[in-house]
């Protein structure tokens, strides 16, 4: 079949067929986030539809990758000010949940002194999003080890800088 020339109006069957496969899709879709919020809860889900703190540093204090037992791979980056983080962000290639985990890693370190973030844990992250599946907690925990590598990153820094 030929496509639709511009101002003609396609035969009767191709528009049923559209109609159908928007249904389907509009319905994939719903089924999709219903799926998501699940498994994410509400706060993850809005974090996987608006990510907060995603995205790349120049000339960070502290820096890391890790690649985790699943084969995500995550970056924090962190600017301090007077021992304080001042800016964090991640990104990822893993799934929604390191998407998700790592975006509260980053959220959580804002603010806190060098001290505080060895705080910031698996478990902690896991308890601030309140809602994840056993098969995905690992991302909390890959999120978390990659902040406090980049913690040890900084202080490496700040010790060659102090002595």
């Amino acid at each position: 079949m030929s496509p639709v020339a511009p101002g003609q109006v396609p035969a009767a069957g191709k528009m049923y067929m559209s109609k159908d496969l928007d249904s389907f899709l509009d319905k994939l879709q719903e089924d999709i986030f219903d799926e998501a919020r699940e498994a994410l809860g509400e706060d993850g889900f809005n974090r996987w539809l608006n990510p907060r703190h995603c995205g790349t540093m120049e000339n960070p204090d502290g820096h890391a990758r890790v690649k985790g037992t699943c084969g995500d791979t995550m970056e924090i980056s962190l600017s301090f000010k007077d021992d304080r983080v001042t800016n964090a962000l991640y990104v990822t290639d893993g799934c929604a949940s390191s998407n998700v985990c790592g975006s509260i890693a980053a959220e959580t370190a804002i603010g806190k002194h060098m001290e505080e973030l060895p705080d910031i844990t698996g478990e902690s992250i896991l308890q601030k999003l309140g809602n994840l599946s056993e098969e995905e907690k690992h991302c909390a925990f890959l999120a978390a080890e990659t902040l406090q590598e980049a913690l040890n990153s900084y202080m490496i820094k700040w010790i060659k800088k102090n002595q």
